[in-house]
């Protein structure tokens, strides 16, 4: 039986913190509010974390700046798409370029995608106002800056042995 890892968490539970905290740092592109701290957050969980635990973050972090006022429902599909994607590029690959584009990707291109039913839907956009492809542009912007973060993050861990020390630390461990 697995025991819940209590360390990846309280890791998950800081970068959600982060996330909401980094979303005072946003600026508006089109109809959209660019966070490129939630982008960083959801590489920094799939390298240390896991995909699971980044989708889970990218979605706490989501509900709670849309709770406080400081994010908008666009941020459940962009952030939770690309935790999902950049965290199952990682696990397969353990390649930090491949896991930058896939947050990249994921973030924009199927996230601002996935966006276009949740403005349509939820948010009262009607169909002739909203192209299918609109929030691909600003979602685009957002994670790139956040995988241009999160990369000059994770390099200098990695450089400094940290990021292995790291992630040695938060393995799963198997009472017996």
């Amino acid at each position: 039986m697995r025991k819940t890892n209590v360390r990846k968490l309280a890791v998950a539970s800081v970068f959600c913190a982060v996330a909401v905290v980094g979303s005072l740092f946003s600026f508006p592109v089109f109809g959209s509010k660019c966070a490129p701290v939630q982008h960083m957050v959801n590489i920094l969980c799939a390298v240390l974390l896991g995909p699971g635990y980044g989708v889970a973050a990218a979605f706490a972090s989501s509900l709670i700046r849309n709770l406080l006022g400081l994010g908008s429902l666009m941020a459940f599909p962009g952030s939770m798409v690309g935790a999902l994607l950049c965290g199952v590029v990682y696990w397969k690959t353990k390649n930090i370029p491949a896991t930058l584009a896939g947050e990249v990707f994921g973030t924009a291109v199927l996230g601002g995608l996935c966006a276009y039913p949740v403005a349509i839907l939820l948010m009262g956009q009607s169909a002739s106002q909203v192209a299918y492809y609109a929030y691909i542009i600003p979602f685009l912007i957002s994670t790139g800056a956040g995988a241009i973060i999160s990369g000059a993050v994770i390099y200098s861990l990695k450089k400094a042995g940290v990021l292995q020390a790291m992630a040695e630390s938060l393995e799963e461990r198997y009472a017996r």
